[in-house]
C-alpha cells in the first residue's frame, strides 16, 4: 500500500489474505464476509502512498490497541501463541467501540462476528479432535500449575541459557531406549554429587530442540519440576496433594510433556504431614506412573537412591535406573573443552589448553572428597574469577572510562546500521577507531601490552609526538591486542587449589628451593645429633615437593624408635615449624595412651552410628580433612590397642581412611610419623655393656655399634608389630641414646630460650663455663635422654633466678651472673652495666647463638 506506518485497514487486509491454516479454514466458513470484496474495499479506502516505505514499519496507536486485545484473546483461548485468527478477533472487538469507517465495510455488527468466529473456531477444532489431528496452530492444553511451579527445560534450551553437553553418549541413549518403552517409561539417573545428572537431562533438552532425537521424541516438552515451590505456601491440609495432583492430570492431557524430577528422592515423605494420616508425594504419583499415562524422568545420588526409594519397593519398581558414573580425567578434560567458551565469556579471560588439563588433573589429586567434572569447573569457574580480578586490579582507570566509552559508540553505531543511516554509522565508526587506538596507548602505557603496533611503528616517531591529536586507525589485529584477554595458566590453577586446600601446588619458587635443599641445616638447630632421622625426613619432604612420590599414598610413613628423652617428638615438631608452616597448626598430634580400650579406637574414625558421640567430631579423620597437608604423629603408638594398627594399615597403604560418617579421607598429603619406645631396653643393655668395657660386637667386624643397635631393634619390634604393619612403613629410624657433647649442645639452646626471657625485661644473662659444666654434669642420663637437663635446667637456673628477682627486685640495664663457688653451690651475681655496656653483652650472647648455630 506504499503507507508509512501499518494502520488497521493493513492489518484487516493482511489478515483476510493470508492463505492456509486454521485461519484460513475459519475465515472461509463466514458465509456473509466477502473476502475478496473487503480487501478491495480496503485497498481502495487506503489508496496507494508516496515516498520511500521504510524497512521497519512502525505501527499505528490504533495497530498496537488491536495486537493487545489479541494477545488478550490468546490467553482466554490458553493457545500456545498468538495466531492471525486471535488478531482477527482484537480487530473486531476493537470496531466494536472505536468509530472507525472499516466497520462500514463489514456485512455484519463485530459482535456478530466475533460469536460467528468463535463458532467456527470451536467447528474446526472439534473435526481436528475428531479425525484424531491437531489443531496445533490456535489451541493447546492448558498447563497453568506446570507453568507455576516448573520450568521448561526444551524452552531454555532454545534460547541458549544452557551450557553445552559434552560426551554421555551411552547415558542418554539408555535414557532414550527407557523413554521409548509403552509402561514403566520413567528413567531414573543415579551417580554421585557433581558427576553430571541433571546436565544429561539438560542435554535431552538440547537434542530434542536440534532435532538430534528419534521422531518419537521431537515434539516432546522437558518441564522440570520445582518441589520447593511445589511445597511452599501450602497452608491448608490438601492443598499440596490438589497442586501435585493438576499436575498430573496436565502432564496426562499433554502426551507431549515429560516431568523432570530432580532430586526425586524428596517425593518420599513430601506433603506427608509427618502424621502417617496422609498420603505423600511418591504415593499420589505411583499409579500414573505404572500405567505409562505420564512420564518422569528421575535423578538422585547412590546414597539418596538406597535410603529412600530402594526402600519403597513399589516406587522402585516403576523407575529404570541409569547409572551415571563419574568421568574419567580425559573425559573430563574435554567436557571443559566444550565449556569453557562459555566461562571465557563471562569472565573475559581466556584458557590455555593447559590451564584445562591442570583443573582436571589438580581437582582429581587434591580434592578427593568430591567428584568429576563438577570440582574441575568450580576449579575452572574460580581460576577464572581469580585472573579477571587480578586483571582489573591493573588497569588503569582511564582504560575503564575508555571502554564505556567504546560499548556505548559501538552500541549507537549498531543502531544505526538497523536504521540503515549509513552516514551516522561511518561516522561513529571512525569514532570507535579512535577509541580503540586510544585504549591501546592507555594499555600500552599501563605496561600490559607487549608488542608495539604495526601501524604506529609505520608512522613512526614524529607521529607518535602527535599522539593526543592525530591517532593512527588500528587494524583488526590491532583492536584485538588493544582488548586482549589475560590467559589463564597453569600456575593460575595451582594457586587456587592451594588456596582450597592449604598444599603446595605451585611451582616451587627460587626461595623455596633454597629452603629444601638445606632443610637439614634448619631441623639441625631444634634437634641435636641424629643425623640418619633428619636426613630420611629431609629426603621425604624433598621428594614429594618435587612430585616423585607414590600419588596414592601418604608423602613418607616413618616409625621413630629409641630411648626416651632423645628427640623423636621434638623432631616432628621441629619439622612442622620449618617446612609445613606453624608447630601447632600444621601438626596433628594422638597421644596413643588414650587409645590403649578396644572402645576408644572408634574416636580415631567418629562413633557408629546409634553409638554415643556419633555427632561429634572424630581425631583423626576430621582434622585430617580440614588440614589435608599436615604432619601426623601418632606419640608412643606401642600403648595403643591392637585394633588401632588395622585401621593404620588401610592409610599406609592406600592413602585413605573411611570415617563413621561414610565419607572418604585422603591422607596423601599427610607425612605419618609413628613414635616409639620399642626396643629402648635393648639400647640400654648395649650403652651399659659398652661403659663396662664389653664389645658387644666382637664376633661382627667392621660392624658399626648403631647398626647393632638398629639390627636389635628391628627384633624387638618384629615381636611387637605384624609383619603386615612394618611392611607397609617406608623406614623404620632408631634414634640413638645422647652423648655427653650432645647433651652441652642442647643445654646450650635451653639457655637460649632464658636468655630470651630475661631480654624482654630488659636484663643481661651471663652463665660461666663452670655454671654450664654443673648443669651438663646434673643433667646427664645416657638412659632418659634430655629430659633429666630439662630438670636440671629448671632447678639450678630458673629456681634461683626466681629467688633473686623475688629477693631484690631487678632494674632494667642490670646485669645477672650464674656461676658455681667453692662448695659446688650456684650463686647470683648482680652488676649494673655502664651505659653501652648492656649492649655489648646482649651481643656477645647473640653471637655466641649464632655462631652455634652456624
Amino acid at each position: 500500500m506504499g503507507q508509512q506506518q501499518v494502520g488497521t485497514e493493513a492489518l484487516l487486509a493482511g489478515v483476510l489474505k493470508q492463505g492456509g491454516g486454521v485461519t484460513e479454514k475459519v475465515v472461509k466458513k463466514l458465509k456473509q464476509l466477502d473476502v475478496e470484496g473487503v480487501t478491495k474495499a480496503v485497498t481502495q479506502r487506503v489508496g496507494q502512498g508516496s515516498g520511500p516505505v521504510p524497512q521497519d514499519l512502525p505501527f499505528s496507536k490504533e495497530c498496537k490497541k488491536v495486537l493487545d486485545m489479541a494477545v488478550e484473546e490468546s490467553r482466554q483461548m490458553s493457545s500456545a501463541a498468538i495466531d492471525s485468527v486471535h488478531i482477527f478477533l482484537g480487530l473486531l472487538k476493537y470496531l466494536q467501540d472505536a468509530e472507525d469507517g472499516l466497520r462500514e465495510l463489514l456485512p455484519l455488527e463485530p459482535q456478530k462476528l466475533i460469536d460467528e468466529v468463535k463458532a467456527e473456531i470451536q467447528r474446526v477444532e472439534e473435526e481436528a479432535a475428531a479425525t484424531g489431528e491437531s489443531a496445533g496452530l490456535l489451541k493447546k492444553k492448558a498447563t497453568k500449575a506446570l507453568d507455576e511451579f516448573g520450568k521448561n527445560l526444551t524452552e531454555a534450551a532454545a534460547n541458549g541459557l544452557m551450557d553445552p553437553l559434552v560426551g554421555r553418549e551411552e547415558e542418554i541413549g539408555r535414557a532414550i531406549q527407557i523413554l521409548a518403552r509403552r509402561s514403566k517409561n520413567n528413567p531414573v539417573l543415579i551417580g554421585e554429587p557433581g558427576v553430571g545428572k541433571t546436565a544429561i537431562a539438560e542435554g535431552l533438552a538440547m537434542r530434542i530442540v536440534a532435532g538430534d532425537v528419534p521422531e518419537m521424541l521431537l515434539d516432546k516438552q522437558i518441564m522440570e519440576l520445582d518441589m520447593g515451590a511445589l511445597l511452599s505456601g501450602a497452608k491448608y491440609r490438601g492443598e499440596f496433594e490438589e497442586r501435585l495432583k493438576n499436575i498430573i492430570q496436565e502432564v496426562r492431557d499433554d502426551p507431549n510433556i515429560i516431568l523432570m524430577i530432580d532430586e526425586i528422592h524428596t517425593l518420599v515423605g513430601a506433603g506427608g504431614g509427618g502424621d502417617g494420616g496422609s498420603m505423600d508425594a511418591a504415593n499420589i504419583l505411583k499409579p500414573a506412573l505404572a500405567r505409562g499415562n505420564m512420564q518422569v524422568i528421575g535423578a538422585t545420588t547412590v546414597e539418596e537412591y538406597r535410603k529412600y526409594v530402594e526402600k519403597d519397593k513399589a516406587l522402585e519398581r516403576r523407575f529404570q535406573p541409569v547409572s551415571v558414573p563419574e568421568p574419567t580425567n580425559e573425559e573430563a578434560v574435554q567436557i571443559l573443552r566444550g565449556i569453557a567458551r562459555k566461562y571465557e565469556a563471562h569472565h573475559r579471560i581466556r584458557y590455555s589448553e593447559e590451564s584445562l588439563e591442570s583443573c582436571v588433573k589438580f581437582a582429581s589429586q587434591y580434592i578427593q572428597d568430591r567428584y568429576l567434572p563438577d570440582k574441575a569447573i568450580d576449579l575452572l569457574d574460580e581460576t577464572g574469577a581469580r585472573v579477571q580480578l587480578r586483571q582489573l586490579a591493573a588497569i588503569p582507570e582511564e582504560a575503564f572510562e575508555v571502554r564505556g566509552e567504546l560499548r556505548d559508540v559501538e552500541a549507537e553505531k549498531e543502531e544505526a546500521v538497523r536504521l540503515q543511516d549509513f552516514k551516522r554509522a561511518a561516522e561513529l565508526k571512525n569514532k570507535e577507531d579512535e577509541l580503540n587506538c586510544r585504549l591501546y596507548q592507555v594499555m600500552k602505557h599501563s605496561g600490559e601490552e607487549r608488542e608495539a603496533p604495526p601501524v604506529a611503528e609505520e608512522e613512526g616517531k614524529e607521529k607518535e609526538a602527535k599522539e593526543e591529536v592525530e591517532l593512527p586507525p588500528l587494524n583488526a589485529e590491532d583492536k584485538e591486542a588493544a582488548l586482549s584477554k589475560p590467559i589463564v595458566t597453569e600456575n593460575d590453577v595451582a594457586s587456587v587449589v592451594s588456596a582450597w586446600t592449604k598444599v603446595p601446588v605451585e611451582k616451587v619458587s627460587a626461595d623455596e628451593s633454597v629452603r629444601l635443599v638445606h632443610l637439614e641445616d634448619t631441623l639441625h638447630n631444634r634437634v641435636i645429633g641424629q643425623e640418619e632421622a633428619v636426613t630420611a625426613i629431609a629426603k621425604a619432604v624433598r621428594r614429594a615437593r618435587a612430585g616423585l612420590q607414590n600419588p596414592k599414598r601418604p608423602i613418607a610413613s616413618f616409625i621413630f624408635c629409641g630411648p626416651t628423652g632423645v628427640g623423636k617428638t621434638e623432631l616432628c615438631k621441629a619439622l612442622s615449624e620449618a617446612y609445613f608452616g606453624m608447630e601447632d597448626d600444621a601438626m596433628i598430634r594422638l597421644d596413643m595412651s588414650e587409645y590403649m580400650e578396644k572402645h576408644t579406637v572408634a574416636k580415631l574414625i567418629g562413633s557408629p552410628p546409634g553409638y554415643v558421640g556419633y555427632d561429634e567430631e572424630s581425631q583423626l579423620t576430621d582434622p585430617v580433612r580440614r588440614k589435608p597437608y599436615s604432619l601426623v604423629l601418632f606419640d608412643e603408638v606401642e600403648k595403643a590397642h591392637p585394633d588401632v594398627f588395622n585401621l593404620m594399615l588401610q592409610v599406609l597403604e592406600d592413602g585413605h581412611l573411611t570415617d563413621s560418617k561414610g565419607r572418604l579421607v585422603s591422607f596423601k598429603n599427610t607425612l605419618i610419623i609413628l613414635t616409639s619406645n620399642c626396643g629402648a631396653k635393648e639400647i640400654e643393655k648395649t650403652l651399659i655393656g659398652q661403659g663396662l668395657g664389653f664389645d658387644a660386637g666382637e664376633d661382627e667386624p667392621g660392624v658399626s655399634m648403631y647398626q647393632r643397635l638398629k639390627t636389635k631393634v628391628h627384633e624387638q619390634l618384629k615381636g611387637f608389630f605384624r609383619p603386615e604393619f612394618l611392611n607397609r612403613l617406608d623406614e623404620i629410624i632408631v634414634f640413638k641414646s645422647l652423648n655427653k657433647q650432645e647433651v652441652r649442645e642442647i643445654a646450650e639452646l635451653e639457655f637460649r630460650k632464658t636468655f630470651k626471657r630475661c631480654q624482654e625485661r630488659g636484663i643481661t644473662l651471663s652463665l660461666t663455663d663452670r655454671f654450664k659444666s654443673k648443669v651438663v654434669d646434673e643433667g646427664y642420663d645416657p638412659v632418659y635422654g634430655a629430659r633429666p637437663l630439662r630438670r636440671a635446667i629448671m632447678r639450678l637456673l630458673d629456681d634461683k633466678l626466681a629467688e633473686a628477682f623475688l629477693n631484690e627486685p631487678t632494674v632494667e640495664g642490670e646485669c645477672i651472673i650464674c656461676d658455681i663457688d667453692e662448695e659446688q653451690e650456684v650463686i647470683v651475681l648482680r652488676q649494673k652495666l655502664r651505659e653501652g655496656e648492656a649492649e655489648a653483652e646482649s651481643k656477645v650472647e647473640m653471637d655466641v647463638v649464632q655462631n652455634m648455630q652456624a
